[in-house]
């Protein structure tokens, strides 16, 4: 049996993304309430995943962290490594671990309930997790904590002999006072100057193995008398499992390795924000600098004595910064201490409508920062996304830079990974400010208009689009009672209605007013006019698809975008462009 919390699930900000990492069931979590979703009836052993939004104050979990529940026996292999985590070397087929879908190879682990089921207590090394071992019945919970790349298990495949002779848990500690421990992971008791030292083969050398054969009557192993130099060994020390855990085939998930390694592969140059690492920024030009969210007071220290930075652009919401563990009180306190400008202006994380209405504004404080020689550092959380689209955003409507010149520009010199068809989608918004909705000039959007009626109509779409209403054009059957028609448009508002077995009428699946002659025709708006101060409200229900077109910009096209551009930029008021 397995029952699963994850904390911070739609939080992990460029989490891994690769396939192998996914995988039924799928989770969601909301703040303040959790979703359930119970286990397939037939699947033996599972009872049920819950995965919820948790209180922070009350558990500390990092938001790659997830916590399970699993009866006994556990089905878990762990090792512990040369630098003294414990975690996941393989996988029981058919174990627990392996039904619960969620406990992958390399996952490390920090915490685990104490024999009587009750609190967690955190992992320091595998003494910690030898009375939960050796349990027989019961269940426990565990907390394991995802690495940010994919594990490499196909290393795990290839051990030499000496890898093998420390994996069985011969020598994992060696004492000062000359006990060598095979057991146990504690230092012995007895006379001298105590401690212990973990050993991995690859430390070892042939001098040192000899001293401790010396001290403890051990003989030399055959394969380092061949060797005179320390041989290149993995950082596995040794490998733990349970005291009853039978014969079984332990393998490295549900999942083939072949294809798991195959996946590794694929995902080679995946972009992954690991926030551990601390702030990390690239240099766009002098005067603009990309990166990762500020977490601390030295991160404002550095940008300001090092870099030179006068002014921050920050992206990030509040909720985000408090889901990090980032004080933003704390952050704005140190820029005024070194009279750095922060402008705070939140943009939702991996929402492509609020960046597409607020991209116009970001750029617009860009330009006046810049304009008064600022040297800005434009920052989100991970500073794969929202940070270097405004800056690609600026290249693109203010320096006249095709946006395919643009983004492989920023992309070349800052490893990120923006939201190319918000930008466009804004692009053409501030194109619609100047323009003022005309129907002339090539098609910006990709439009799939959809009836929903009943099967073997003869439908047709009929509108200002189709030669002023004179040209009706035939919806295409694409099953049940599904119809679309497709057409590609400029920008702008337009009227339409469908002909259905020759009778004229309006969709109630898409919104629809009534014209001067106070007919009711569906409406739709390809598009939209960039507001000052854009409020981002949610989008009216439309079964309709609608796609921006990213194509080279007319000669009259890039004159309109840069006066828009420039005209928004400098509408943007009152700002206050200097330290409180």
């Amino acid at each position: 049996m397995a029952s699963l919390h994850l904390a911070g699930c739609g939080a992990l900000g460029r989490a891994p993304r690769a396939p192998f990492w996914g995988g039924e069931p799928r989770w969601r979590g909301g703040a303040g309430g959790f979703a359930r979703r119970e286990k397939a009836r037939g699947r033996a052993g599972i009872r049920r995943v819950l995965a919820m939004s948790t209180d922070p104050s009350s558990w500390k979990m990092n938001l790659n962290e997830y916590m399970v529940t699993l009866e006994k026996p556990l089905g878990i292999r762990f090792a512990l490594s040369a630098d003294g985590k414990i975690f996941v070397h393989a996988l029981k087929r058919g174990g627990n671990a392996e039904k619960s879908r969620i406990i992958m190879v390399g996952d490390t682990l920090k915490k685990s309930s104490d024999p009587s089921g009750g609190k967690l207590v955190e992992i320091r090394d595998f003494g910690d997790t030898e009375m939960m071992m050796k349990e027989k019945m019961g269940s426990f919970s565990l907390v394991l904590e995802r690495p940010f790349s994919p594990f490499p298990v196909q290393q795990l495949q290839h051990l030499s002999e000496l890898d093998l002779l420390y994996n069985k848990g011969r020598i994992p500690v060696v004492t000062w006072n000359k006990a060598l421990l095979a057991s146990n992971l504690r230092a012995s008791e007895g006379s001298g100057n105590c401690g212990f030292v973990l050993f991995s083969s690859k430390f070892l050398s042939l001098d040192g193995w000899r001293l401790l054969s010396n001290q403890n009557g051990q003989t030399i192993p055959q394969v380092l008398q061949k060797n005179s130099t320390t041989p290149i060994m993995s950082s596995v020390v040794c490998i733990f499992s349970e005291d009853d855990s039978g014969d079984g085939d332990w393998a490295h998930g549900s999942f083939p390795i072949e294809e798991y390694i195959k996946a590794l592969d694929r995902s080679e140059g995946e972009l992954y924000y690991n926030h551990s690492l601390g702030m990390h920024y690239s240099k766009i030009t002098e005067q603009i600098y990309v990166g990762s969210c500020i977490q601390t007071d030295a991160d404002v220290d550095t940008l300001s004595s090092v870099v030179g930075v006068t002014a921050i652009l920050n992206f990030q919401g509040g909720v985000e910064s408090q889901n990090w563990g980032i004080d933003p009180n704390a952050i704005n306190e140190s820029c005024q201490q070194r009279g750095v400008l922060m402008i705070n202006y939140p943009i939702r994380d991996s929402d492509s409508f609020d960046m597409r209405k607020k991209l116009p504004f970001c750029v617009g404080l860009l330009l006046r920062l810049l304009k008064k020689n600022h040297r800005v550092y434009i920052t989100c959380t991970t500073g794969l996304d929202r940070s270097p689209a405004c800056v690609i955003a600026y290249l693109h409507w203010i320096t006249d830079t095709s946006l395919h010149a643009a983004y492989n520009f920023v992309t070349g010199l800052h490893p990120c990974s923006p939201d190319r068809p918000a930008i466009a989608w804004a692009t053409w918004d501030l194109i619609a400010m100047v323009e003022r909705g005309r129907h002339d000039g090539p098609a910006t959007h990709a439009v799939t208009f959809v009836w929903n009626g009943h099967e073997g109509e003869d439908v047709n779409l009929v509108g200002d689009f189709t030669g002023n209403w004179k040209e009706p054009v035939k919806a295409t059957h694409k099953g049940g009672s599904r119809y679309e028609a497709e057409m590609r448009l400029p920008q702008g508002k337009y009227y339409y209605k469908y002909i259905i077995n020759g009778q004229w009428r309006h969709s109630t699946n898409s919104p629809a007013e009534r014209d001067d002659s106070g007919n009711v025709n569906n409406v739709i708006m390809i598009g939209d006019t960039a507001s000052i101060r854009p409020s981002v409200q949610q989008q009216k229900k439309d079964a309709n698809i609608v796609k921006v077109i990213e194509r080279p910009l007319t000669e009259s096209e890039r004159f309109m975008l840069a006066k828009a551009a420039r005209c928004f930029a400098f509408s943007v008021c009152p700002i206050r462009l200097a330290p409180k």
